[in-house]
């Protein structure tokens, strides 16, 4: 269960903030879905922004990573963070952006091994090598 209210559409629309970023969400996702992490954030309209704005200039700007890798690393972050609606709605977003069951699974392949690795070098705490040190 949410510890915050879900916002409705009907609600939202009475408040011009809260509407303002669920039209631009529309819009820009071209869809009329606005997740429920949306909803939850709408309680707070200023907040709400400063979020959306944020995902909208990392997620949905053009730049060097096309949009479905950006999806693929939020699913490998939002797996070391333990966010199962990231990874749920981020996997979503990766599929429709062409993301195949193949990708998926060595994308699985190569979190598990890094969260594997990742716990070896931090328990035995091996010092970086100095050709990995940017000069």
């Amino acid at each position: 269960m949410a510890t915050a209210k879900l916002m409705s559409n009907a609600e939202a629309e009475a408040i011009p903030e809260v509407k303002a970023v669920f039209d631009d969400i529309r819009e820009t996702r071209g869809s009329d879905f606005i997740n429920n992490i949306w909803r939850a954030l709408a309680n707070d309209p200023q907040g709400l922004k400063r979020t959306w704005d944020q995902v909208k200039a990392v997620m949905a700007t053009p730049g060097a990573l096309d949009p479905k890798t950006r999806e693929m690393i939020y699913i490998a972050v939002s797996s070391a963070n333990s966010c199962g609606y990231c990874v749920h709605s981020h996997t979503a977003a990766a599929r429709a952006k062409g993301m195949t069951d193949e990708e998926h699974g060595e994308l699985l392949q190569i979190i598990a091994l890094a969260a594997m690795t990742n716990t070896l070098v931090t328990s035995l705490q091996v010092p970086v090598d100095p050709e990995f040190e940017v000069s």
